[in-house]
């Protein structure tokens, strides 16, 4: 506990010229670095480090503690990561996204009247994946056992002073909350009040998520006892959650509220351990996870920005914004129409979208005077083997305008005034002295969500990701067993075959369009990690949203206030419509390695309460 107090002191020894540039510190650790999106989900990760676990143990104790406190994700959403194994020098994926529960047609929605899955409610959901997720990577990577990683965050279960921005998300989200019994109970703590939810600092107490918890370790407990190993014990917790008891309570509360998820799905479901994608920047090799995320689209906009001399442009200029902004019409239009869940025919065309040669044919198509409102998916099967079977939708592609994108950015913005915050998701952060670094973007399941009777998990909003009509996606459309192509999207980067950077954010469609920038901010423009993660980023509008009805603005524009009323100027008349907001950097938060002096650099976002601990 005291090298966890004096950790804690040292985030204060704040140098005065760093202060000035950045609203928040770089932080430095020697040992270890453990960054996520609330102060006390940092905590939980201090100090599974300061009782010697490694970087896998501390996220995994990170992304409990902060499923627990309901920081835009809970225990049945969805964990995605990517991990840096110093023993062989490679980086894992980790798959643990939900898939689609039986009868999850796209027939049984349209008969409902949905145009896609609903945003909210027992239909949105799709099978939980981070229990599954954090006990598989522990399972496989850590060194700890499930109970020592979990007790933080059953001691929150038991009770914790709740933050003002998950109070307040509830109380504006009540009304939702109110049609489901299990979540009502567990939310509104102060029913019929003119605030019915929670008051900050309020002690916030889910009793029966602590048992959901209890009963994990009990299964750990019970394997160790009969001489299961480590590794054996914590898949016993595993089989216990996805078949056992939890699964039964789980599927009986779901049922009971009208969802379709069965105790089937849940046995069938599994964590798959990837071969991440990866692409060379310039010498430096950058890793995402596959097409069941949006991950290969930041992938693409590299292998085209590499044929631009983004230096000479200069920082956030009319032609830097311009250049982004195209070359991110043309990947994620792609994204749009040609990722979804690799496990799942049609094959994703990525030898092709991820060629170098296929970058720069697309840099040929731009148009480097003005907007083009009507930039459609290219055709990638050119670049490889094979033939392109949906030309015909490409050709029939229409880019509607539609305003409610630009509003929808916003709408997230005012919506909890207290917490200017891009909701959805959080970022966690984690890196050793052994060399184990860990980079995860879990979600799902945020406030308003459904409480799956007596388990204490909130169910996943994630299949309003998916689409119902061939024509818009023909990879994503919906279908029992299969991943929604999902927006999150953690990062991890080498340079001379060792750590050199990992970052993630939250922020949904936003999030490869931020973390594209902040990589490009220390890569040619030579900020520090914390400098990037705060620098003023552009947000484009013009792609399918992944949420509620998958809405498109052609040259919606989200700038910063500070940006020069010339450079507006001369965006708009480059057919640009301009939206200004204070903050537009992105909870970004980042580990850089310096490996000339054997230390960690961490960058924690200043967009909301994100917050990082070294040592």
């Amino acid at each position: 506990m005291k090298k966890l107090v004096s950790a804690i002191i040292s985030m204060s020894l704040v140098v005065f010229v760093v202060a000035q540039r950045t609203q928040k510190p770089v932080l430095h650790g020697k040992h270890w670095m453990a960054i996520t999106g609330k102060p006390l989900g940092a905590t939980a990760g201090a100090m599974i480090f300061s009782q010697g676990g490694n970087a896998v143990d501390a996220s995994c104790a990170m992304l409990a503690a902060t499923c627990t406190m309901w920081d835009v994700l809970s225990w049945g959403g969805e964990t995605q990561a990517l991990i840096y194994n110093p023993k062989t020098g490679k980086v894992i994926g980790i798959n643990a996204l939900g898939v689609a529960p039986t009868g999850a047609t796209a027939e049984y929605y349209k008969e409902q009247g949905y145009k896609y899955p609903p945003q909210y409610g027992p239909l949105a959901a799709v099978t939980p994946g981070t229990p599954g997720g954090l006990m598989t990577m522990l399972a496989e990577y850590g060194s700890m056992s499930l109970a020592e990683v979990l007790a933080p965050a059953m001691e929150m279960a038991e009770g914790y002073p709740i933050e003002g921005q998950t109070a307040n998300r509830i109380e504006g989200s009540k009304e939702h909350i109110k049609k489901w019994p299990y979540s009502r109970d567990l939310f509104l703590t102060h029913p019929g009040e003119d605030r019915e939810a929670p008051n900050a600092g309020e002690i916030f107490r889910q009793p029966d998520l602590l048992k959901t918890l209890q009963k994990l370790v009990d299964a750990e407990a019970e394997a160790i006892e009969k001489g299961k190993s480590r590794k054996d014990a914590i898949y016993a917790a595993y089989d216990r959650f996805y078949k056992g008891d939890i699964a039964s309570d789980f599927v009986k509360g779901v049922k009971e509220q009208g969802g379709l998820i069965t105790k089937k799905d849940l046995a069938n479901w599994q964590v798959y351990i990837e071969e991440p994608l990866k692409t060379n920047y310039k010498g430096i090799e950058v890793y995402k996870l596959t097409s069941w995320v949006q991950s290969p689209v930041m992938l693409q906009s590299l292998n085209m920005m590499e044929n631009l001399d983004v230096k000479a442009m200069g920082f956030n200029s009319v032609k830097y914004i311009h250049s982004l902004y195209q070359v991110m019409n043309m990947t994620f239009a792609d994204r749009d129409f040609y990722y979804g869940d690799p496990y799942f025919p049609p094959e994703e065309p990525l030898e092709g979208l991820l060629s170098k040669d296929y970058a720069k044919a697309r840099l040929q198509e731009i148009n480097w005077e003005k907007n083009d409102p009507d930039v459609k998916p290219g055709n990638p099967y050119e670049y490889q083997d094979g033939n392109n079977p949906y030309l015909k939708y490409i050709e029939e592609w229409s880019n509607t305008n539609d305003e409610s994108m630009g509003k929808l950015y916003m709408d997230t913005q005012s919506e909890f005034p207290e917490s200017p915050v891009y909701t959805g998701t959080t970022s966690i952060q984690a890196a050793d002295e052994e060399g184990w670094v860990v980079s995860i973007t879990p979600s799902g399941g945020w406030v308003p969500a459904v409480i799956a009777g007596n388990t204490g998990v909130g169910l996943s909003q994630r299949a309003q990701s998916f689409v119902l009509d061939e024509s818009e996606n023909p990879y994503n459309v919906i279908e029992p067993g299969k991943r929604p192509r999902a927006t999150l999207t953690p990062t991890l980067a080498l340079k001379d075959g060792k750590p050199f950077l990992s970052f993630a954010v939250q922020g949904g469609d936003s999030q490869d369009q931020n973390l594209l920038q902040f990589f490009l901010n220390m890569v040619e423009f030579g900020m520090n990690v914390q400098e990037a993660a705060e620098a003023p980023n552009i947000n484009s509008f013009q792609m399918r949203g992944s949420f509620r009805d998958h809405p498109i603005s052609p040259g919606k524009l989200l700038i910063n206030e500070d940006t020069p009323d010339y450079v507006r100027k001369k965006l708009r008349d480059m057919g640009y419509k301009l939206d200004v907001s204070e903050r537009t950097s992105g909870p970004i938060n980042a580990i850089f390695f310096d490996w000339e002096n054997g230390s960690f650099w961490g960058g924690s976002s200043n967009h909301g309460e994100d917050y990082g601990i070294g040592w």
